[in-house]
């Protein structure tokens, strides 16, 4: 270990000290961005970058656990990723489903897919469906894997499958249109049954949501972070807990 190592890991345990645990958010959604930049940077490979990004999510869910957050949300492949170059696309699919095993055979999480599960190659989507369902007993952090995921993507898919459960039970469009509600249609995300964000950390300082969960993060805080994904430490994760509860959120009151 070197100084600057002990620094930060002083720092961190300063910070970590005084955090109130009370005022941890419960979810909390990350856009995981600039591995490819991180990997430019360190005159890497795209793929390398993916993969240190990769396993830096092991590292980030022990930190949530730690600090008693409950549901993680990670933003792992757009559906605007999807249209990349298949070069491009399939290596990095497969670190994606490399890390969703990995997920699953910790042992420690509930893993959750979150995105339209069509437009994902049947290898991939076999992978998330396996994670789901061999992870659905456990006790630990909920973790949303948001693959072939967008915000826009969601809130269509969430109306769809609204008006296709009414048309079964053979309801009305003029009863229908009575009906609907904010939390009629939440009931349809693909978070349903889920708190929504409290705060949305998004890395490589990029200020801008992209379209991630843009139902569900009405009220949540945001984080941003000049720190590209692969390169995230600990101390940055608190910095942000730190930086959420310092914060009074008023809800529009």
């Amino acid at each position: 270990m070197n100084l600057r190592d002990l620094v930060y890991g002083l720092y961190a345990r300063r910070v970590e000290g005084r955090l109130d645990h009370a005022q941890v958010p419960k979810h909390i959604g990350v856009i995981l961005d600039g591995n490819r930049r991180w990997a430019k940077a360190s005159g890497g490979t795209p793929e390398q970058g993916h993969k240190a990004g990769a396993d830096k999510i092991r590292e980030l869910l022990g930190w949530c656990a730690e600090t008693d957050v409950e549901v993680v949300t990670l933003w792992m492949l757009s559906t605007d990723n999807l249209n990349r170059p298949e070069e491009q696309l399939v290596p990095l699919l497969g670190i994606i489903e490399d890390a969703v095993k990995a997920l699953a055979s910790d042992g420690r999480w509930r893993v959750h897919h979150v995105g339209t599960m069509d437009l994902l190659p049947a290898r991939t989507q076999t992978v998330l469906k396996e994670a789901e369902e061999s992870t659905r007993g456990n006790a630990g952090i909920l973790v949303n894997v948001a693959v072939g995921y967008g915000g826009r993507q969601e809130i269509a898919d969430a109306v769809r499958s609204l008006l296709l459960d009414h048309a079964e039970r053979g309801t009305g469009f003029e009863e229908l249109a009575e009906t609907v509600s904010i939390d009629l249609i939440s009931e349809h995300l693909y978070t349903r049954g889920q708190p929504d964000p409290d705060l949305v950390i998004r890395t490589s300082g990029e200020q801008r949501l992209s379209g991630f969960m843009l139902w569900q993060s009405a009220h949540s805080e945001y984080y941003f972070c000049e720190v590209h994904w692969p390169a995230f430490r600990k101390v940055d994760f608190l910095r942000a807990l730190r930086d959420y509860a310092a914060r009074h959120r008023r809800y529009g009151s």
